[in-house]
Order: C-alpha cells, then sequence, then structure tokens
C-alpha cells in the first residue's frame, strides 16, 4: 500500500506532467468541452472521450461495444494503405476521397486493394474491438477504437494527411449527404470523419479530434438522435454550445495535495507558470 507521501508525489507529478505536456505541444488544456453529462446518453449511442494532456478518458458503459464501422473505418483503411501500401499517387487520391468526400466507390477500390488493411490496423494500435470483413462496408469497431486511434495519429503524425483531410472535409459527401452533425458541432473540433448506413435501420457514426481531445460516437438512430445524443453529452441543453470547463491553477491542485509539505514539491510548483491549470473535470480526487 502506498504512503501518504508517495500517493501525494504521484498526485502532484501526474498534474505536472499534464501542464508540461498541454504547453510543449503548443494546446490549450482548456480548449476541450467537457463531457459532463455521459452517464446521461441513451444506450442506441456508444460515446468516447479522450483528453490529450492528461489521458483521462472517459466513456458511455456500451463505448467498447463492437458496432457497424460504416465510413469511420475508411480511416483505417486509409492509414494503412498510406503507410504500407505502393506509395502511389493513386493511392493517395483513393484515401483522400475515402475521407474528405467519404466516397465509397473509392473505398472499395482500396479495400480490394488492400483487404488486410483493416485488421492490420486493429492489430497495430490495439483495437480490440475492430474487425475487417469481406466487404469493407460490414467491418466493426468501437467508438473507443476510433478515439485510441485518433490519439495515436495526433501523437505519431499530427500534420499527415489523414488527420488533415478530416480537417477540410467536404461539405457534402461524394453520395449527397451532408457533413455537418454529430461530433463535428462540438466546440473546438479541428476535423471530422462521420459515417451513415445506405440499407436497412438507420445506423449512423461521427468522429472528431481537437488540439487537446478526441470523440467518437456511434448511433442506431438518425442523425439528429445521433447528434443530440453527442450535444447532451457535453452540456445540459442539446440546443446550446458546451460551456468553457471550469480551470483550475496547478499551483493551486500543488498547494491543495501537498498535505505532508514536502519541501521539494514546493520548490517545483515554484516553476509552475501562475497561468497554467487543468479542466476541473479531469483533477484526481483527493
Amino acid at each position: 500500500m502506498k504512503s501518504a507521501v508517495s500517493t501525494c508525489r504521484d498526485v502532484v507529478l501526474s498534474l505536472l506532467a499534464a501542464g508540461v505536456v498541454a504547453t510543449a505541444s503548443g494546446w490549450t488544456a482548456h480548449a476541450a468541452p467537457t463531457p459532463d453529462r455521459v452517464d446521461e446518453v441513451p444506450g442506441r449511442t456508444a460515446l468516447s472521450f479522450a483528453h490529450t494532456p492528461s489521458g483521462t478518458r472517459v466513456g458511455t458503459a456500451n463505448h467498447g461495444e463492437a458496432r457497424p464501422g460504416l465510413s469511420i473505418v475508411k480511416l483505417y483503411v486509409a492509414d494503412y494503405m498510406l503507410r504500407h501500401g505502393d506509395g502511389s499517387p493513386e493511392d493517395r487520391a483513393l484515401g483522400q476521397r475515402m475521407i474528405r468526400d467519404s466516397d465509397d466507390g473509392a473505398a472499395a477500390e482500396a479495400y480490394a486493394k488492400y483487404p488486410q488493411a483493416i485488421d492490420a490496423i486493429a492489430a497495430e494500435y490495439r483495437l480490440t474491438s475492430t474487425h475487417g470483413a469481406g466487404f469493407w462496408g460490414n467491418a466493426v469497431t468501437s467508438t473507443t477504437d476510433t478515439v485510441t486511434f485518433l490519439e495515436a495519429k495526433k501523437s505519431t503524425d499530427p500534420d499527415g494527411e489523414i488527420l488533415g483531410w478530416m480537417a477540410t472535409a467536404a461539405p457534402v459527401a461524394a453520395d449527397g449527404t451532408h457533413q455537418n452533425w454529430g461530433t463535428g458541432l462540438l466546440p473546438s473540433v479541428i476535423g471530422t470523419k462521420w459515417g451513415w448506413s445506405d440499407t436497412g435501420p438507420s445506423v449512423v457514426a461521427s468522429a472528431s479530434f481537437g488540439s487537446d481531445f478526441s470523440v467518437a460516437a456511434n448511433t442506431y438512430g438518425t442523425v439528429d438522435e445521433h447528434t443530440g445524443d453527442v450535444l447532451g453529452a457535453f452540456a445540459q441543453d442539446p440546443a446550446s454550445p458546451s460551456p468553457q470547463p471550469a480551470q483550475v491553477p496547478i499551483r493551486e491542485l500543488i498547494d491543495r495535495y501537498n498535505t505532508m509539505n514536502d519541501p521539494r514539491i514546493d520548490q517545483l510548483a515554484g516553476v509552475i507558470p501562475s497561468d497554467w491549470s487543468l479542466p476541473a473535470a479531469v483533477v484526481p480526487r483527493p
């Protein structure tokens, strides 16, 4: 069992690490929306959220459930093709069409060329609920897997084409579907990928990233239900923008947790800029 001093030190160092990561990367910790109502999301929707600087992750009870991957799995196909394909301009063009325009024809062509793509990416990123199929559109993934993938891309390839194409998605997809709903409506979002079923019961999905967060959701329902469930997880009123999360100065947190008055911790606190802060939602309880 850890001593009180050890526990205090661990908490303080974790807070310091979060502040250092946020500052070194140029990402501001206060930009992420706060998923303060995830427990109220209906069971028809699975949702996962990651706060990048702190590593904190939250989600609905079903966030790890394997669901229809829809066009979200085009991210996996494109990633495999760009890094393990033949490097041809044709491959790059297919990737752009898959992600920016959600072009099913491009996905079919790419997956026919690289049928191992989804399973290979699942193995590489440890996406445990993601599995390929004979037809790309029958693949499955989970919202937590998608968030894991996006966080990995932000860490290893922040200026790469995958995130770049998500950030410049076409307003209207290749099949005429408008791409302006779901997680894409959350504040501070930089890029989004959407997915929807063409046949059978309606299933829709969206996945987005910001400078300091990633979020993904999948709904057995309509676009409007999906959007309402997503926004409702971050705000009291789904029609209102998410409020700015409450901030707590890191110096205040150090003072709060340094109950043993360890002088080494006080010394560390002295070099922390006074304007460094963390969202209150990610601060561990005493």
